[in-house]
């Protein structure tokens, strides 16, 4: 049985780490600086931001290493966006291979977010540095990250084959995708901290899988402080709402994109 689940993905690894190789190097090819960027973009962003928001405005005061509060928040909603967004065009653009080869469909989205997943690796040694810096007491806590980064693994390459599909019959879902995360951004703690807004908004906005990552990631690395699902609801079980959201999410996107993958060489 195992020789047999080898030898039917085997050509799909292959595939899938060539494909990841490929799409890492051309992201940066002929960029002065290359894979540095990977870090400069969510340093840039974090700085303006930080400058605006938490020097001028104040944000956040009350929120211990608000700083590198923010920054992690930014870093793994960059990885959300650059899943996500990163995907919507994929298979269209694979179009000319999809159309000469017969392959799983999949490796192509896949590969795009494993990609990104090298990213948050190269991202969180950054946040790292920083928690350094700014003495950042860690706990034991913070062994539940792995489990953090999964869930917005799946998450995101869900919503990922789900637009990647889609996109390969309407070409406006691009646009459409901007605008809803544009809005998704400033409706997720990100700039601001759950405590800033009225209680029943923050349960609301809690039970988003992103927000409840993001939340729960700044409760085990950076601050107790941090209000998240369980402080909110009172009770831990009410994260099962938005792991209930992921998990269906996932399904719903599985088959979406394994039922219109067989006519993406007639669409494309």
């Amino acid at each position: 049985m195992f020789q047999k689940i080898v030898a039917r993905y085997s050509y799909s690894v292959i595939l899938l780490k060539r494909l990841v190789a490929t799409d890492f190097k051309l992201r940066y090819q002929g960029s002065f600086l290359g894979y540095l960027w990977s870090l400069l973009k969510p340093l840039a962003l974090f700085f303006i931001l930080y400058i605006v928001f938490v020097r001028f405005l104040k944000v956040g005061a009350g929120i211990p290493n608000f700083p590198v509060y923010l920054l992690l928040g930014i870093v793994l909603w960059n990885f959300f966006g650059e899943i996500t967004a990163g995907s919507v065009g994929s298979i269209v653009a694979k179009s000319d291979l999809i159309r000469k080869i017969n392959f799983p469909k999949y490796v192509i989205v896949l590969s795009g977010s494993l990609s990104a997943l090298i990213n948050l690796g190269l991202n969180f040694l950054v946040v790292g540095f920083f928690m350094f810096l700014s003495g950042v007491n860690i706990s034991w806590s913070i062994l539940w990250m792995p489990l953090l980064v999964l869930q917005l693994f799946v998450f995101s390459i869900a919503v990922a084959f789900f637009l990647s599909a889609l996109y390969v019959k309407f070409r406006d879902v691009t646009y459409i995708w901007e605008v809803i995360t544009q809005g998704a951004f400033y409706a997720t703690p990100i700039l601001y901290p759950l405590s800033a807004i009225p209680v029943a908004a923050a349960k609301i906005l809690i039970l988003s899988p992103v927000a409840q990552i993001i939340q729960d990631a700044r409760y085990v690395m950076i601050t107790k402080q941090t209000e998240t699902i369980a402080t909110l609801y009172g009770s831990h079980w009410y994260r099962l709402i938005p792991i209930s959201i992921t998990i269906l999410t996932a399904i719903f996107a599985a088959r979406y994109f394994r039922k219109n993958s067989k006519s993406f060489a007639e669409n494309v």
